[in-house]
């Protein structure tokens, strides 16, 4: 078999046979390696037959005359065409905003950098194209807040931890709204949340929020129906359930008991579809109209949700690969009859999306309303579940025999598998970008920014073959240019910052490819440090990215210092002694490397009522907000002083993910004495580098 042919195939499917480790090391994915990541990506390469059929299949492909659906630009770029046209060719353009203009292709066959932004239908010779012209750069944080230079600050908050009475157990939206009202009246122009995903609804125990069924719609259970149906008609509904007693158990939890509290929800919300769809609601024009406009899309992820219930009644598999033939494509005739047999089911789910979308809505109207110049920041998970919604709804887009993961690297030497899918470069070109815009749009809708997760994956993901060792997979290249293009566009369209989450092994110059564009990179105070150990002094810290104490995915400041994180390891059994006493070794020499750094700023650790921690905390807080950073973001954890971490990277079970709550109501979090004197010390210390620096 000849590996010399593997070898190119792999690399014209967009596969780095040869790669950099993390240490500065080169590697080499294995044959075996690339025939299975090959074959998830459509190309069968299992013996020199399947290579040189694949082969000719992707040669035809790349030199195919006809142009793909959509093409990008940046404005006033001209468009090169010499492939498909000759010079002076006439071509018309469609303006979005319904103009015609009539061009030609200069003497080189580029189409002229004169069109507007937007997403524009030209028409050259017997072809035609969408061509989507992008700002040079995303709408920015000096727009948003229209501060030169922008010093704006704001936090992070895990949505599902917030609490309101009457919640049922976990965080929703009016707990949001109230929320961004007291950090709006505290000065706070953004509030980052995590993410707000549609999960699966038959499915419960499944509530990790970065492994969602589908990027495209929203998890309804988050949503307070009090606040678009009204009080009265939520109460009686609980009274007709017998709810009361349940609800109000699961709201005295510290831990969310998710199956327990998702079904009280769920159960909730059914009983107040039946109530809407039989009556006379004032809201059910606008219900209708939100149907309407949601379309193809909405319609086939309230299919899919339907099905799932269906088959979890029965006791069958819901993953939709292992769904009988005529069940796994949106289009077939089975699943037309099945919408027939099942419009109020599906009409409940389309109910739960109306119902979530329009509880977000508020949520930033709350936070823009109260003065925050950014107001909401969505969170965008790097992938979905293969056997999920979107993977479902976008087969020719997404690769659902693909899992996303990290190699090994010195963190974690077996490697990492994400158990979630990736959009496929070639599916994503072949269809315009059609799912690549459309999950934009659906994040951007109802907020004021964007953070993408492990936004690497723009440029490259791990890609991991079902059922293989994370060390079986492959760096896959997207076209990160147009992806960017695009997402600068609808930024520019929505009026929202973009956050790149870049922690890890990021590729040489995406950083500078971010920058250019004004999305923001992130910087977090505990990885700070360079290879002497010393923190990155004040006014070192970069001007082109987020400030942050923590993640959702490492210790809390308090958890940090107290080597919580190192504790929790050894209770779970997951490092050996040395590994222990290595890492408290190392710890030490971190704590006290802080408050070397800290002690440069001559208004810390000045007052001794406190204790070390909180000296640290206030001191860490003061010392982020001092820096160039455009966006200094602070976790509600670190704000409150609080131990614990969400997340607890490499677990599932054995440690409470996603499932803490914090202490107190939302409203009146902020009144926390500890809390209330941060956010003071973080607002001078923004008006002090903004006086310093502007």
């Amino acid at each position: 078999m000849s590996e010399a042919n593997l070898e190119i195939l792999a690399s014209r499917a967009g596969l780095a046979v040869d790669w950099i480790d993390a240490n500065g090391r080169p590697q080499r994915v294995s044959a075996d390696a690339l025939r299975a990541v090959l074959k998830g990506l459509g190309h069968p390469a299992d013996n020199d037959a399947e290579i040189d059929a694949s082969l000719h299949e992707l040669e035809q492909a790349q030199h195919d005359k006809h142009l793909p659906p959509l093409l990008t630009v940046e404005s006033g770029d001209g468009l090169d065409l010499a492939r498909f046209f000759a010079p002076d060719t006439p071509c018309r353009v469609n303006l979005e905003q319904g103009e015609t203009l009539e061009l030609r292709l200069d003497d080189n066959a580029v189409l002229p950098g004169v069109i507007a932004l937007g997403y524009h239908q030209v028409r050259i010779a017997d072809q035609a194209f969408t061509l989507a012209v992008a700002p040079r750069h995303c709408y920015s944080v000096a727009e948003a807040v229209d501060t030169h230079p922008a010093r704006a600050w704001g936090l992070s908050a895990q949505l599902y931890s917030l609490r309101r009475l009457g919640d049922g157990g976990f965080g929703d939206t009016q707990a949001l709204e109230n929320l961004v009202r007291a950090a709006a009246e505290r000065g706070a122009d953004a509030l980052a949340i995590s993410p707000m995903h549609a999960m699966f609804s038959a499915n419960t125990g499944s509530y990790s929020p970065y492994s969602p069924s589908s990027r495209l719609f929203l998890n309804s259970l988050y949503a307070s129906p009090a606040s678009i149906l009204g009080e009265r008609e939520v109460r009686d509904a609980i009274e007709a359930l017998g709810l009361d007693e349940e609800l109000h158990r699961l709201e005295q939890d510290t831990l969310i008991d998710w199956p327990a509290a998702a079904n009280a929800k769920q159960r909730l919300l059914r009983a107040l579809y039946e109530d809407f769809r039989h009556g006379h609601h004032p809201q059910h024009a606008d219900f209708l109209s939100f149907r309407q406009a949601g379309g193809e899309a909405l319609e086939n992820h309230c299919r899919f949700e339907a099905v799932q219930a269906m088959r979890a009644a029965a006791g069958e598999d819901l993953d939709w690969r292992h769904w009988p033939e005529d069940w796994r494509t949106p289009q077939s005739p089975a699943l037309a009859q099945f919408a027939e047999d099942h419009r109020d089911e599906i009409g409940f789910y389309a109910f739960s999306q109306w119902l979530i979308a329009r509880c977000l809505a508020r949520a930033q109207q709350a936070a823009r309303g109260s003065g925050m110049g950014v107001g909401l920041i969505a969170d965008l998970a790097v992938g979905a579940d293969g056997g999920g919604s979107q993977a479902w709804s976008r087969q020719d887009e997404l690769l659902a025999d693909l899992t996303v993961g990290a190699p090994p690297d010195i963190l974690n030497r077996a490697g990492q598998g994400w158990g979630i899918s990736a959009f496929s470069p070639e599916g994503l070109k072949r269809n315009g970008f059609r799912a690549f815009i459309e999950m934009l749009r659906a994040n951007f809708a109802h907020a004021g920014g964007l953070r993408i997760d492990h936004v690497m994956g723009l440029q490259r993901l791990w890609v991991i073959p079902m059922n293989a060792s994370p060390r079986e997979g492959a760096y896959l290249y997207f076209p990160v240019d147009d992806m960017l293009r695009l997402l600068a566009l609808e930024s520019h369209r929505h009026q929202a910052i973009v956050l790149g989450e870049d922690l890890g092994t990021v590729p040489d110059g995406l950083r500078e490819k971010l920058s250019s564009r004004s999305i923001l990179g992130m910087r977090v105070l505990l990885f700070e440090q360079n290879h002497e150990g010393r923190f990155t002094p004040i006014l070192d810290w970069p001007d082109n990215a987020l400030a942050t104490t923590s993640t959702h995915d490492l210790p809390t400041l308090n958890g940090w210092w107290h080597s919580r994180d190192i504790d929790w390891n050894v209770q779970l059994g997951l490092i050996d002694a040395p590994t222990v006493e290595q890492w408290s070794e190392h710890r030490l020499r971190e704590r006290q490397a802080l408050r070397q750094a800290l002690s440069q700023d001559p208004q810390n650790f000045v007052d001794e009522i406190r204790n070390e921690t909180d000296h640290m905390i206030d001191a860490s807080v003061r010392y982020l907000g001092h820096t160039r950073a455009p966006l200094v973001l602070l976790p509600l954890e670190d704000a409150l002083g609080i131990e614990e971490q969400p997340n607890l990277p490499g677990t599932t079970d054995t440690h409470p993910n996603w499932r803490r709550r914090l202490p107190g109501e939302a409203a009146s979090l902020l009144d926390n004495a500890g809390a209330a004197r941060r956010l003071e010390l973080l607002a001078v210390a923004r008006n002090q580098a903004y006086e310093r620096d502007r």
